[in-house]
């Protein structure tokens, strides 16, 4: 299915992405599951000996909730754009300044990476990454009825949290955590309102996570076609293979001004860079390293919030599933780029998407 937008004339593929870029993206893929798996790596012993306690759970998957049937399973990977940190303190200015991301004002708690991988009984996965600007249906918050779907944890994180102080006594931390917890459900509702599927798991990582990350890491290595500048983000980047440290990387993964698709190749960006650090990890030993997984640890216990169930046998899937390379990622179909109430925002057909 191929879908022309509007007054820019730029085409959306929505099927299958090209031989040399879904094999990079297959590789992403790969990561993203191994990304995950900085929390689930020396699966046996970091299990045993309570490896994800200090990483923060959460409950915003219910068990009423739709899960999916037989050995099938869904989960949503979900990047918050967020400048606070798990308690809803302010992240310090000696970490805002290398995130060129402003302070705690600016950004909100836009989820602006959403990722749906659906794993079959076959264990062949497909991951969706669904863009942050899909215009959806919504009433979780009076006075909207859509949003991009990016909006979603944010607009409803800030109405519950604003409703319970207005309650009576509460402290910051509660309404952070309470506020967050909402944010999720909303998130996870709008992903399956919008895919027609089940969500069995997810995880949660916010903006500071990408940069300690590329941190414990001592950086990351990148191979960019084209020179880039982007006073936005911070991007300043030569063409060619070049090793960015913590900062760069975040500035990498950021930048969507001055590249040809805006959010749709930055989605691409962060795909690279992720895939660049599986790399990393695989080069320098870090799964067989205690000390090393013990690093990245500490960023999982730090940036990281998982829903309950992640266990032994869940991780030991996902790992055998990162290594087998039964994996295709694929973008959700846009049919037309719009601008409503001032807003760029993309507009869907529903039933195609459900269709994929």
């Amino acid at each position: 299915m191929m879908a022309q937008s509007g007054g820019a004339h730029r085409r959306h593929r929505a099927v299958r992405q090209p031989s040399r870029l879904r094999k990079a993206l297959t590789r992403s893929l790969m990561t993203l599951v191994s990304v995950a798996a900085v929390l689930m790596t020396g699966t046996g012993y970091y299990v045993a000996h309570g490896a994800l306690g200090g990483i923060t759970v959460s409950d915003a998957l219910s068990p009423e909730d739709p899960r999916s049937s037989g050995d099938n399973m869904n989960i949503l990977l979900i990047g918050l754009d967020s400048r606070k940190d798990q308690d809803g303190n302010d992240l310090p200015w000696s970490i805002l300044k290398h995130l060129h991301a402003g302070d705690s004002d600016n950004g909100g708690y836009n989820t602006n990476t959403l990722i749906l991988i659906h794993v079959g009984a076959d264990n062949k996965a497909v991951a969706f990454s669904i863009p942050r600007d899909d215009w959806v249906p919504f009433n979780g918050v009076p006075g909207y009825n859509h949003i991009k779907i990016k909006e979603a944890y944010g607009l409803t994180k800030q109405y519950v949290a604003n409703k319970l102080a207005s309650q009576g006594s509460i402290t910051q931390k509660e309404l952070e955590t309470r506020g967050r917890e909402a944010g999720r459900t909303a998130t996870l509702r709008a992903v399956r309102s919008l895919t027609g599927v089940p969500i069995d798991y997810f995880a949660e990582v916010n903006l500071a996570g990408f940069y300690d990350l590329a941190q414990t890491l001592g950086g990351v290595e990148v191979c960019l076609n084209h020179a880039v500048e982007d006073s936005y983000s911070g991007a300043d980047f030569p063409a060619g293979r070049q090793r960015l440290d913590a900062s760069q990387a975040l500035s990498f993964v950021r930048q969507r001004h001055g590249l040809e698709n805006g959010d749709l190749d930055r989605t691409h960006r962060q795909q690279a860079f992720l895939s660049s650090v599986m790399q990393e990890l695989q080069a320098s030993g870090t799964f067989t390293n205690l000390d090393k997984l013990k690093s990245l640890m500490a960023v999982a216990r730090k940036d990281v919030v998982l829903s309950g169930g992640w266990d032994e046998d869940l991780i030991q899937r996902l790992g055998s599933l990162a290594s087998s390379g039964n994996l295709e990622f694929r973008t959700l179909p846009v049919v037309r780029y719009d601008n409503i109430d001032g807003q760029d925002v993309n507009i869907i057909d529903p039933a195609a998407i459900k269709a994929v």
